[in-house]
Order: structure tokens, then sequence, then C-alpha cells
């Protein structure tokens, strides 16, 4: 462990004053070695002159508290030990943090550079803000990429029916934290979604930004991806807290439908996304009956 060097809040650039408030980044993490290194790489090579890291990892048994310790001179804090699951170890990081902005980066995902300044001079850390930008999605071992528009996503989107906020790309005031309050520990795949669905119903202004400001890997062992049942089952829960029980039972039972699944995977062979919430409304109206096309679309997004 290692605590953290004295780094003044703001610089100055010739006759420029840089405001540089105290940014925590927290990076929770569980056998991820393979890819931990180039996280933490891209956090600190940022070189923001006001960070707080935290890393805090689950007791990983591969040589993740290796390539931790070669960095513990450029942390504030970490750990390795058993947690009680992502959530409580995020929960945990921000209780030791002091940063005046907050957030969190996911082991297996990396800030572009300039990220941290950028949002230095976005966020107003007296107010209760939330910003999120634009990330690049890659498919590990592929050539496969694709980006986001949160801006147009946030205008025509509901955020109660799909979660358009893109995590790592994502940045909050302490204030946002302190009205919002901690992640639910019971959930394991959707806290995210359910805190900022939150956030937003406790008055957090959401700021939506252009910039891309993170990487997503995807690869064989991300969690979203290998989850299931249990994440269908827990994202369903999501819907019936925010949307109401009407969409919690129009997601489970797509989910339960397997004609569905198929004709969508069709769709999308043959690039007619655009109009696949039109088709499958005309297709499934016994699913489908009652629903606005925007609603269909938004809800299969999160199958």
């Amino acid at each position: 462990m290692a605590d953290q060097r004295h780094r003044r809040a703001g610089g100055r650039v010739g006759a420029l004053i840089v405001r540089t408030p105290k940014i925590t980044v927290v990076t929770p993490s569980l056998n991820q070695g393979q890819f931990l290194e180039d996280t933490i790489l891209s956090v600190l090579g940022q070189q923001y002159p006001n960070l707080e890291y935290i890393i805090l990892d689950g007791g990983s048994t591969d040589d993740s508290a290796a390539i931790i310790r070669k960095h513990q001179h450029d942390l504030a804090y970490w750990i390795s030990e058993n947690d009680g699951g992502q959530a409580a170890a995020i929960n945990q990081g921000f209780a030791r943090a002091s940063g005046d902005i907050l957030c969190w980066l996911n082991s297996d995902d990396m800030y572009l550079p300039g990220t941290l300044l950028h949002i230095a001079a976005r966020l107003d850390p007296k107010k209760s803000e939330l910003l999120f930008g634009n990330c690049l999605h890659f498919l590990q071992n592929s050539s496969i990429t694709y980006g986001s528009n949160v801006r147009e996503r946030h205008a025509q989107t509901d955020l109660r029916l799909t979660d358009y906020i893109i995590q790592p790309s994502t940045f909050w005031t302490r204030k946002a934290w302190q009205q919002t309050g901690i992640l639910d520990e019971s959930l394991e795949f959707g806290f995210d979604w359910d805190w900022f669905l939150r956030a937003r119903e406790s008055g957090v202004a959401f700021l939506p930004d252009d910039k891309y400001l993170a990487v997503y890997r995807i690869h064989k062992d991300h969690k979203s991806g290998t989850g299931g049942e249990r994440r269908r089952k827990e994202l369903a829960g999501i819907y019936g807290r925010h949307a109401g029980v009407r969409y919690e039972r129009l997601y489970a039972r797509c989910c339960a439908s397997r004609s569905l699944a198929a004709i969508r995977k069709g769709i999308r062979f043959a690039r007619l996304t655009r109009i696949e919430s039109r088709f499958l409304k005309a297709a499934f109206p016994w699913l489908f009956h009652g629903f606005k096309r925007n609603e269909v679309r938004d809800v299969i997004t999160m199958l």
C-alpha cells in the first residue's frame, strides 16, 4: 500500500489557470491479471496532477497482486482480500475516497489519453452532476470495433428501459454520490444501471459529452456476456423497481421467447437493425401489444 503523494489542486500554463480538482478512480478486480496492467497504465498515464487511485482486488489467485505491487507507489491505497463482490468493493473504495470527482474503471477497461483533464474541465464539484461520454468498444483478439453516440441516445431513449450510459466513460461529483447513495450490493450485473437511475431520480444533473473517454473490452469472460439466467432475472427486477411491473414482465417474456431470439439473430445478420423494432412489433403482436415502437426498441436492446 502507498499513501498518495501531495499534489496541488491547480496549475498555471502560461497565463491560463488550469483547474485540477482531485479525481478519485477506483478499480475493482478479480483474477484479471491478463488485462489489469493495461488498466492501471491507462489511469497513471493520464499524468493528472491531482489523482487519487484506489485498487480493490478480491483476493485474486493469478498474478494480479504482483502487478498491483509494481505500481503501489503511485496508488493512494490497494488491498487484495476476499470481498463481498464487485459492488461492495467499489463502495469500499469510495468510502476511502477524498476526491471532488469520482469514478470507477473495471480492470479490463481503459481510459483514453486526456480523459481526466477533460473531466476536470467539464464537471463542477460544487454541483450535483454526472457526465457520460462516448466509448470505443472492441472485441478481444479480433478486428471488430464500434463506437457510440450517447448524446443521441440520451435524447431519443428512456433510461428506465435501456442502459445507454456506458459505465467506464461516466464520472460524477462527490455531491452526486452523496445525494444518490452507495451502490446496491445485492446486485451483481446491473448495479451501475440501477445507480444511474437512482441518481437521476434524486435530481442529479446528467451531462452527455461527445468526447470518447474510455475503451470497453469485450472478451470471453466478460461478465455481462456470461451472466445467463441470473443476469436476466436481475435486470427484470431493475425494470420492476424503476419502470414498473408492466416492463418487468415484457422484458422477462422477451428473454423467454426462443422465436424472438432466432428472428433477432436473422435481422442482425441481414443488417436490418434500423427496422428491427417495427418488424418485431408486427411479427409478435401478442408480445408487444400496447407498447410503443420506441419502447420495444429500448427493451430489446437489453436482451
